[in-house]
């Protein structure tokens, strides 16, 4: 029995990866699941859906490598998303607010006296972007009759382990409650100032244990759940971030940059301050610069312009032209994230003339991630120590192009892992330590590097044009 299975699950679909003593794959099953758009710029997932594609990977996995080799699971996920549930059903009073949607964007207006305080307290910037206003509005959106005593609340990783458990347990690790805007990092708790702010009663809200804990067995095969990480600080576990000095980056579905920062106390402007993990007693904080989309800018060009068939070939169209001739896309779908926490940024492409090619738009979309993520890279470093090596993973990953120019733009190498399923890795990891397979000394000997991108000097789009063109994206809503 030394198979740990980590439940991966995404804001697009869910993955079961299973890990042998070594770290090395042994397998993974993978299901997306549907993206529900009721209004411009808010996105809902079924919970109900991501239950079922979870059970039929993790059936597919245990099918595959026998439930007698299982030592552990361990659960990491898209944070913020919320999902509010009858105890006694086990039924979703509504659908999944997912992190993306900014319904509630208007009320964190409304509160935007209470700013300061809420940073504060949380290490968060007051944004529509996590779990709070999701659940406020929620409450205030219930079907009539609803047993409002009966409610629970979790984020991703507290309904899978809900249901998992057979409804018996209602929990969840730091790392994601400390994404909910509701949890004092200094105190370690739920704030009550908090709770009444935003009219969350605290008897809704999952117990906050250890990210190694032991949270309970699977209902129907006893398998331990002994790891629970957000997907974000999964990665930098992964990525071996409890190392000083090490900053990943996350190319996924949006862009996520991370470094483990000294304490609670260590509060920056427009970068958020957060739980990496806690491991026992000893818990680790980390600043956090997010950009809500990423690798969905890609998916963008191949479900809403239909320049390409498939996500991996968008590298193969930019270098057709090998240039983005003027062409920026600032992909503000949502708003813009860190550092700029517009709510009222919308998306824009400017630059084009009668010779502009769909390889020159499929360029600037490359270009567009990267200078992202030197956005929030620079602001989180500038703010405590200047990285020497970028460590990346997702999908996005994989685009070689896309990691000379994050490389060139950055002008410092980057590092990708053998593995990119980073926050598959790092909670593996968690729950190897939850069942005590592997010990923190162990673990470094399970990552590996495939290459490392060297920065050259960039031809491309200058940094004052990005600037310039996000700059002009801001407020766009506001006139709407």
């Amino acid at each position: 029995m030394s198979i740990i299975v980590a439940l991966d699950l995404g804001t697009t679909g869910n993955r079961a990866i299973a890990f042998d003593s070594n770290g090395q794959i042994i397998c993974r099953h993978y299901q997306e699941f549907t993206q529900i758009y009721p209004q411009p710029a808010w996105v809902e997932h079924d919970p109900m859906e991501i239950w079922r594609s979870v059970q039929t990977v993790l059936g597919q996995t245990i099918a595959q490598v026998g439930r007698e080799n299982i030592a552990a699971i361990g659960i990491t996920n898209q944070r913020e998303t919320t999902v509010v549930w009858d105890r006694n059903t086990g039924h979703p009073v509504y659908n999944a607010i997912v992190w993306q949607c900014r319904r509630t964007a208007d009320r964190c207006i409304q509160l935007s006296d209470h700013r300061e305080k809420i940073q504060a307290k949380t290490g968060l910037v007051l944004d529509a972007y996590f779990s709070a206003t999701k659940i406020e509005w929620i409450l205030n959106h219930l079907p009539p009759g609803t047993d409002r005593q009966a409610l629970k609340f979790g984020t991703i990783d507290t309904w899978i382990l809900d249901r998992l458990t057979g409804g018996n347990v209602h929990a969840t690790d730091p790392s994601n409650a400390s994404r909910t805007m509701l949890w004092n990092i200094h105190t370690r708790d739920y704030d009550t100032e908090l709770l009444d702010l935003f009219h969350v009663p605290k008897s809704m809200l999952p117990e906050v244990l250890p990210s190694n804990s032991r949270f309970g067995v699977t209902a129907d095969t006893g398998i331990p759940i002994t790891g629970i990480l957000g997907d974000q600080q999964a990665s930098l576990f992964g990525q071996a971030g409890w190392e000083s000095g090490v900053v990943k980056n996350t190319y996924g579905t949006g862009l996520f940059a991370m470094t483990i920062c000294p304490d609670s106390t260590s509060i920056t402007p427009n970068i958020l301050t957060t739980v990496a993990w806690q491991i026992d007693n000893d818990i680790t904080f980390a600043k956090e610069g997010s950009v809500f989309i990423g690798g969905s800018l890609i998916q963008w060009l191949r479900d809403g312009l239909g320049i390409i068939q498939h996500s991996k070939d968008v590298e193969a169209l930019a270098l057709e032209s090998g240039t983005a001739d003027g062409v920026v896309i600032v992909p503000a779908f949502v708003g813009l994230g860190a550092p700029h926490w517009d709510a009222n940024a919308r998306g824009l492409i400017i630059g084009i003339t009668r010779g502009t090619s769909k390889s020159n738009i499929a360029y600037a979309a490359l270009e567009a991630i990267a200078f992202q993520s030197r956005d929030i890279i620079q602001v989180l470093t500038d703010t405590h120590f200047p990285p020497q090596q970028l460590r990346v993973d997702g999908g996005a990953c994989q685009n070689n192009l896309l990691m000379q120019l994050q490389a060139n733009i950055l002008g410092m190498p980057v590092e990708r892992p053998a593995v990119t399923d980073t926050t598959a890795v790092g909670v593996a990891m968690m729950a190897g330590l939850g069942a005590q397979i592997w010990t923190l000394a162990m673990l470094p000997q399970i990552r590996e590097v495939d290459r490392i991108f060297v920065p050259g000097h960039h031809l491309g789009t200058p940094l004052t044009r990005w600037n310039d063109a996000a700059n002009r994206s801001k407020g766009w809503a506001k006139s709407l």
